[in-house]
């Protein structure tokens, strides 16, 4: 291990030029930690000349971290890996940092769905993975620069295994002025946050609308309702213990976002693009098979999806 602590924050779109945006910020001139934006070519080429820019309510700024590349060689061994990629680039982006992962290296990986550890492990077997998930509103509108919505920018982590690390790690997100949450229950946390997302995602894409007017229709908020009554049913059949109003606190939550707001699947989706839909909307009818446990609504939609690569 290098005298630093190596952090690398893998993907800098709208989740890791955020939040790696403010490590690199906090921790530039750092004679302890080291900050390794992990990226595309175009940013890289982009954000060595120019910096990241980060637009908020509040302000503007531009961050510049220790290092940007894609190249191993470059970034050496390193002791954290923030995955924020699309689920469908893990395992291709965790293999290709393989030679920069050692056996203490804790990876954390901050993706919408619950799947990512699976994906992680069927690369690296012997990873060590902690769980980790995000609410925020931000995007990338061009290479090099990230929207946030300025509401809520939350971090939450854990593990499931006693880890002295993780408080240390906390302290690092906090003292770079990131909403860390280190989390009791991380499987919960992660799976509450799965339950929105993965309805909300499934929702938007399949009827080709934004939040507003999903819940304003009332066949539309049924059918809401009913996605929640499925992944509920298969979480509970994956024995996760959930609020007994989860379907209430989701759906409340839903009623609070902005009411042109759509998912990042559903933009995907009309862009013609690669989408999530594997980690958020197969992943439940896969889960729901394997568990014995009815999904059809789920199964409908996903049936459109596999045949649908752009909205006309």
């Amino acid at each position: 291990m290098s005298e630093k602590t190596k952090i690398a924050v893998l993907g800098i779109g709208a989740v890791g030029g955020y939040f790696g945006g403010l490590l690199a910020e906090r921790y530039l001139n750092s004679n302890e930690i080291e900050i390794i934006f992990v990226a595309r070519k175009r940013s890289i080429k982009i954000i060595k000349e120019k910096g990241l820019k980060i637009i908020t309510p509040e302000q503007e700024k531009i961050v510049f971290p220790n290092l940007v590349t894609d190249n191993p060689k470059e970034i050496g061994k390193i002791d954290y890996l923030i995955c924020s990629v699309k689920s469908y680039d893990l395992e291709e982006s965790i293999i290709a940092l393989k030679d920069c992962i050692h056996s203490e290296t804790v990876i954390l990986p901050l993706l919408n769905g619950v799947d990512a550890k699976d994906i992680i492990y069927s690369a690296l077997p012997n990873a060590k993975i902690w769980d980790g998930c995000v609410y925020i509103i931000s995007r990338l509108t061009e290479p090099g620069v990230i929207h946030e919505g300025g509401k809520i920018h939350s971090l939450y982590f854990g593990s499931e295994k006693n880890d002295e690390r993780l408080k240390q790690f906390n302290n690092v997100l906090l003292n770079a002025g990131i909403d860390a949450r280190l989390s009791e229950n991380i499987t919960l946390t992660v799976w509450e946050k799965f339950i929105f997302i993965s309805v909300v995602a499934s929702l938007t894409s399949y009827l080709n609308m934004s939040i507003g007017p999903i819940l304003e229709n009332e066949n539309h908020r049924k059918l809401a309702v009913k996605l929640l009554t499925e992944i509920k049913s298969v979480a509970e059949a994956k024995k996760i213990v959930l609020p007994t109003d989860i379907i209430e606190k989701t759906l409340g939550m839903m009623e609070r976002m902005p009411y042109e707001t759509t998912s990042s699947m559903h933009s995907d989706f009309l862009k013609g693009s690669k989408t999530e839909y594997r980690s958020l909307t197969e992943y439940v009818v896969k889960c729901g098979e394997k568990l014995s446990v009815a999904t059809p609504e789920y199964e409908k939609i996903l049936e459109k999806f596999k045949n649908l690569t752009s909205y006309s």
